[in-house]
């Protein structure tokens, strides 16, 4: 893929496929909608379980949906603020983890998760994201 604007990018503005044979992507402008995932799917649906999307979001608010990834696990590196990363087990088992800065967590596959953010948060995301799932919080 050539480069579409130029050799820097903004994590949180073009965010990054990791694909087979060791590759990275710059994806086109992130524009927030649920249909943006859903071409990033299309993209890369050779990829099948191995594509990873890296992203990086800034919060101010409490997630307001679960999310959940069958098919493989999701890294979640807290890289400013706080926030606290609820999980919900197959088994039915809750937990919670408040993260700081530098600090990380992993969703394994089938693991609901949201998130509540006390100030401000930024985090970084490494997802395992096909077949993704969301419902309401």
């Amino acid at each position: 893929m050539t480069i579409p604007e130029g050799p820097v990018f903004a994590l949180g503005t073009n965010l990054i496929h990791l694909g087979l044979g060791a590759t990275a992507e710059v994806e086109p402008r992130f524009t927030g909608e649920m249909s943006w995932y859903g071409d990033y799917t299309r993209r890369h649906a050779g990829d099948g379980v191995e594509g990873r999307l890296v992203a990086m979001h800034s919060f101010t608010e409490p997630w307001d949906v679960w999310e959940m990834h069958p098919l493989g696990s999701e890294v979640v590196v807290c890289t400013a603020g706080e926030m606290t990363l609820h999980q919900e087990l197959p088994d039915g088992t809750e937990r919670s983890a408040t993260l700081g800065a530098g600090e990380y967590a992993i969703n394994a596959p089938g693991v609901w998760h949201t998130a509540d953010i006390a100030e401000h948060a930024t985090a970084l995301f490494i997802t395992a994201g096909l077949d993704t799932q969301h419902r309401p919080r």
